[in-house]
């Protein structure tokens, strides 16, 4: 099994159990207020491997998915052949630019938190209102400052086993309350069933946790206006608990 193969199907692995249709299903409900009507364009900044694209696809919305990992990319491509609602591209979201304007951007599970300086942060608002219609909306999920504060990250361990690798992960977060950021230091171990052969695979995410008024700054800096923001997965506005919430802003 080459490299390729096996990063592949780790990902796969890991992000087996995660609820994407009830999350797609709950972006519909944010999008729905606003009155768009079906076929409607989506651009989805930090698509991953498709999966969320996918299910928008199987709902009638038309995708085109931007992200940084080629492998990703490739992976993406391999899983929705043949699907014409469907486009992948390899690029940077702080500076990827299209042809097309889109009644909705997205960027989804903590794509944001990635963005971790000011300048990043505001390339990216810029990709995403760049792309927007008048009137279309930016929806992306963050991790909450207030939430991260009053539970900060601790070592986590994670085993996971399918048919075909054994995987173990660990993740060792390093706090930085200067520049709000977590570093989230990983050790992977994925070993291949088949041959009992080991990969050992080393990441470092380094996650900014954000604040609403600064988000809204930013935001309004570049022509989007916040209109909602709500604990992930929920219609409640969050709390000194929630580690994960959703923006929705408008373009001017």
């Amino acid at each position: 099994m080459d490299r390729f193969n096996l990063y592949a199907k780790y990902y796969d692995l890991l992000y087996e159990d995660k609820d994407y249709k009830s999350e797609v299903s709950y972006i519909e409900q944010l999008i729905e207020p606003y009155g768009f009507k079906k076929p409607i364009e989506i651009l989805e900044l930090g698509c991953g491997t498709g999966n969320h694209a996918k299910l928008f696809s199987e709902k009638g919305y038309s995708v085109e998915g931007v992200d940084l990992s080629s492998q990703m990319i490739e992976i993406a491509k391999h899983k929705n052949k043949g699907d014409d609602n469907l486009s992948f591209y390899e690029g940077d979201i702080n500076s990827y630019r299209s042809d097309k304007k889109f009644d909705v951007v997205t960027s989804l599970f903590h794509v944001v938190s990635y963005q971790n300086t000011n300048e990043k942060l505001e390339e990216t608002f810029k990709t995403a209102a760049h792309h927007l219609k008048t009137g279309g909306l930016f929806i992306f999920d963050f991790w909450y400052g207030p939430g991260v504060l009053t539970d900060p990250p601790v070592v986590r361990e994670k085993k996971l086993e399918n048919d075909a690798i054994l995987v173990n992960r660990k993740a060792t977060p390093e706090s930085d309350g200067v520049q709000n950021v977590i570093k989230v230091l990983f050790d992977i171990a994925i070993k291949d069933k088949s041959t009992d052969k080991e990969e050992l695979i080393k990441e470092t995410h380094v996650m900014r946790y954000l604040f609403i008024p600064e988000l809204k700054y930013m935001l309004d800096k570049n022509g989007l206006d916040t209109q909602d923001y709500y604990h992930w997965m929920t219609f409640e506005k969050p709390t000194n608990s929630s580690w994960n919430v959703v923006v929705v802003a408008k373009k001017r």
